[in-house]
C-alpha cells in the first residue's frame, strides 16, 4: 500500500510498481494540508496503477527513479505490462472496503490478511493464483493450533479466514477481465453451536454466591441475554428505569466503543423485575461515577473482562463444582429460559437481537423439553380430548375427520 513520508522536511510518495517499490519526492514541505494532498494523490496513483493506466513519466516527468525503467530494456509503460501483486492489490481492496465496516470487523480481516493470507499470497501475482493453490492454503490452516486449546483450528474460524481471500480474488477478477480461480469451493461445513446453558437452579446459586459487586453484573447478563461487548458497554443514558427497558445501541470492543454488532441488534430489552432491582441497586454503586454500569473498580471505564473471566467467572463456577464454561452462556441461558416459560419465539428472538426465529429454534429449541417436560405429552393430551375410543379401520373413517 502506498505511503507519504519526509525526508529533509519534504513530503515523498512511496509506491509499488511492476512488482518494486518507488519513492519519489512531493516537492512539499511537510505541513498537515500537504499531506493531506499528496494522500490523496498517492491513492489516485495506485488506483491508476490497479486499472492499468499508470503512466510513470506523465505522471513524474523528470523523476529520479525514471533511469531504473530506461536501462531496462525500454520497459513500455502499458497495461500488457502490468502484473499486479497480490498483496497490492489487497491493500487497495482493503482500503476501499474498510469504510463498508465496523471497526471490529476490520481488525479482524486485518489480522487474517497480516498473519495468514498475505504471507501465503503476497508475493504472487493475481493471475498466477490458481485453484490448488487456494485448496492448498485451506489444507494449511487445517493443520495450524486453534484457540482456546484446541489442536487444530475449528472449521468456522478456517471459514472467517478464507472468506477475505474470496472476496479478494472475485472482486480482482471481475475488475480485470479473467476468470477467477474461486470456482465451486464451498466452505467447510460447521458443527451445531455449542450450547451449554445453566439451569434456573444453577443461576440462582451463582447469583447468590458471587462477589457483592459482581450481583447486579450477573443478574443482568443471565436475564437480559446481552451479549459481553453490549452489557461492559452499557451506559446509563440507555437504561429507561420509567419504561423498564435497557436499549441496546452501542458496545465495547477491544478497548473501545463501537456500533453494535449487526443492525438488528440494535434493540430495547423490556426488563424483567430482577433485572430493574439489580439495576437499581447498581445505580447507588456506580450511577455517579461516569458514563458506564458495569465499571472498574479503580477507574471509571468498562469492566476488564479479561479480569472478570479469570478472577471472579472461573473460580465461582470451580467453587459451585459446575463446568467451566464461557461467560456467554449467561446469553444462551437467557434464551432457553425464556422459551422454557412459554414466551413468544418473535418476542424471544427481538430480545436477542436476531432478526428471524430460525436461529432460535435451531440452536436454542431442544433444551426446552428438559426444561419443561414438555416431550410430546401436550399432544397426546390433544389428541386424548378429541378421541375417547380408539381409531377404528381405515375404511370406516370418514371425511371432515380433523383436529
Amino acid at each position: 500500500m502506498g505511503s507519504i513520508t519526509e525526508r529533509n522536511g519534504i513530503l515523498q510518495y512511496n509506491f509499488r510498481y511492476l512488482g518494486q517499490r518507488f519513492r519519489e519526492s512531493a516537492h512539499m514541505t511537510a505541513t498537515d494540508k500537504n499531506r493531506s494532498l499528496c494522500a490523496k494523490r498517492v491513492q489516485k496513483i495506485e488506483k491508476d496503477i490497479l486499472a492499468g493506466l499508470f503512466d510513470y513519466e506523465t505522471c513524474f516527468p523528470g523523476g529520479s527513479q525514471m533511469a531504473r525503467f530506461n536501462s531496462t530494456n525500454n520497459i513500455a509503460f502499458s497495461p500488457q505490462s502490468l502484473q499486479m501483486c497480490f498483496s497490492d492489490f489487497t491493500e487497495i481492496w482493503f482500503m476501499e472496503k474498510q469504510v463498508e465496516w465496523r471497526v471490529s470487523y476490520r481488525d479482524t480481516v486485518r489480522i487474517s490478511l497480516d498473519k495468514y493470507i498475505l504471507p501465503h499470497f503476497g508475493g504472487k501475482a493475481l493471475t498466477d493464483v490458481a485453484k490448488p493453490d487456494i485448496l492448498e492454503f485451506r489444507l494449511y490452516l487445517s493443520k495450524q493450533p486453534g484457540k482456546g486449546g484446541n489442536v487444530t483450528m475449528s472449521p468456522s474460524r478456517i471459514n472467517h479466514i478464507m472468506t477475505p481471500l474470496r472476496m479478494i480474488l472475485n472482486e480482482a477478477a471481475d475488475r480485470y477481465g479473467f476468470m477467477s480461480p474461486w470456482q465451486h469451493i464451498k466452505s467447510l461445513k460447521e458443527g451445531r453451536t455449542q450450547v451449554q446453558p445453566f439451569s434456573l437452579g444453577e443461576v440462582k446459586k451463582l447469583i447468590r454466591s458471587v462477589r457483592a459487586d459482581y450481583k447486579p453484573y450477573l443478574t443482568t447478563r443471565f436475564f437480559t441475554g446481552m451479549r459481553t461487548s453490549e452489557i461492559d458497554g452499557l451506559k446509563w443514558k440507555y437504561v429507561d428505569f420509567d419504561r423498564r427497558q435497557i436499549l441496546v445501541r452501542e458496545a465495547w470492543v477491544q478497548g473501545r466503543q463501537v456500533p453494535t454488532k449487526t443492525d438488528g441488534s440494535v434493540r430495547d430489552i423490556e426488563m424483567a423485575s430482577l433485572v430493574y432491582e439489580a439495576l437499581k441497586a447498581q445505580k447507588t454503586r456506580t450511577g455517579g461515577r461516569g458514563d458506564y454500569v458495569f465499571c472498574s473498580p479503580s477507574s471509571n471505564k468498562p469492566i476488564a473482562n479479561r479480569n472478570f473471566v479469570r478472577r471472579i467467572w472461573y473460580p465461582l463456577l470451580e467453587r459451585q463444582k459446575l463446568e467451566p464454561r464461557r461467560p456467554y452462556q449467561t446469553r444462551h441461558t437467557a434464551a432457553t429460559l425464556w422459551l422454557a416459560s412459554g414466551e413468544s419465539p418473535e418476542w424471544i428472538a427481538r430480545q436477542m437481537g436476531h432478526t428471524t426465529t430460525e436461529m432460535l429454534f435451531r440452536v436454542y429449541s431442544r433444551y426446552v423439553p428438559n426444561l419443561t417436560r414438555q416431550d410430546g405429552s401436550a399432544f397426546e393430551r390433544l389428541l386424548s380430548s378429541r378421541f375417547k375410543t380408539p381409531l377404528q379401520a381405515d375404511s370406516q373413517i370418514t371425511e371432515g375427520c380433523y383436529v
